[in-house]
């Protein structure tokens, strides 16, 4: 017999406002940053060009800004609260990208559940999430609003 998948996210029911959730850490590496550039054909010398960057303001390459929200994204799912439960990434608002992430450093994010729009019609609703992405030294390197349609409790059978 063959078991039927079971979410192990949160419902949409099961988010309240206020509530904080904060992801591990994860190390961007240079494998990360030359498999970003290769995947998405941004080869920009700040992110490619040693010997470019020790003259320019940062003095080293930086990894790319959707590389990291990118890899934000990924933390925030393997915590397990939208694992079978997200139906779609709807939105990011207001998005600010505040101090550069180089190689080498780690990256962790820290979300709050801001709002929760009941979207019946599309099976779940909306939650609104104020995402900070912070760097080791604790500085914000990211930041903005995610809105992910999630699905509703499924009705008892």
């Amino acid at each position: 017999m063959t078991e039927a998948y079971q979410p192990r996210g949160l419902y949409f029911e099961d988010f309240e406002i206020g509530q904080k959730i904060v992801t591990q850490g994860r190390t961007i590496t240079e494998a990360d940053v030359v498999n970003f550039a290769g995947v998405s054909g941004d080869f920009n010398p700040m992110h490619t060009n040693a010997e470019y960057m020790k003259g320019h303001m940062f003095g080293q390459r930086v990894a790319h800004g959707l590389l990291v929200l990118s890899v934000a994204s990924g933390l925030a799912y393997q915590l397990g609260i939208i694992d079978g439960t997200v139906l779609a990434f709807r939105e990011i608002d207001e998005w600010k990208f505040s101090t550069p992430t180089l190689i080498g450093d780690t990256v962790r994010v820290e979300l709050e559940v801001t709002e929760l729009k009941p979207a019946a019609r599309l099976g779940g609703g909306v939650v609104s999430l104020k995402a900070r992405i912070f760097n080791q030294k604790d500085e914000v390197c990211q930041r903005g609003t995610w809105k992910m349609l999630i699905a509703s409790r499924p009705a008892p059978a």
